[in-house]
């Protein structure tokens, strides 16, 4: 399977989240405000790196669906970031799949152009690595919020959440062969 094919799969498995989510819950993050978002994430990637660390998981879910959920707020960020938030759930899951599905596309366009350019030189790099740069893109993220948005030289906000859908995809990708590998398939 070649990166784009891996890559939709990946994708795919976390908009069967996502979908499933907005059928128990609807669009309730339609309220969080993007600095909202960008915690929850810091916490998906705050706890990878403790499970990485600690080697073991009390809560018993593992490093695969805080990967999966990087993808599915990141996304949820993009869509803030584009609407603003709302003081009530105001989107149906029809209108919110479209837009998930937007930057999915997105996504998967920027992580085309980088891999041209980088030569798939994620593909040597520890899973750990992708859990790193998520934290720094947090971070860079978190700095760009105390300024309103606004920068010098760097990206935006924006850029920061479609990197870390990116790096958190390839963390499902080398995550879901190194489970074939071990499964013998």
């Amino acid at each position: 399977m070649d990166t784009t094919q891996q890559f939709k799969q990946a994708m795919a498995g976390c908009r069967d989240i996502f979908s499933k989510k907005l059928h128990d819950y609807g669009a309730a993050w339609r309220i969080m405000r993007p600095t909202s978002v960008t915690d929850q994430i810091f916490i998906k990637a705050n706890r990878i790196r403790s499970l990485e660390v600690k080697g073991v998981s009390l809560v018993g879910e593992g490093i695969m669906p805080e990967f999966q959920g990087i993808v599915n707020y990141s996304i949820v960020g993009l869509i803030q970031l584009e609407l603003g938030y709302a003081e009530t759930e105001d989107m149906d899951a029809e209108s919110a799949l479209k837009l998930y599905d937007k930057y999915a596309q997105t996504a998967l366009e920027l992580m085309l152009r980088k891999n041209h350019d980088y030569d798939e030189a994620w593909r040597s790099m520890r899973v750990s690595s992708y859990t790193d740069l998520i934290l720094m893109k947090l971070n860079r993220t978190k700095q760009i919020e105390e300024h309103e948005g606004k920068t010098i030289i760097s990206e935006g906000i924006d850029a920061n959440y479609l990197d870390m859908i990116n790096y958190s995809v390839f963390g499902i990708i080398k995550l879901t062969e190194a489970q074939v590998q071990r499964n013998g398939e």
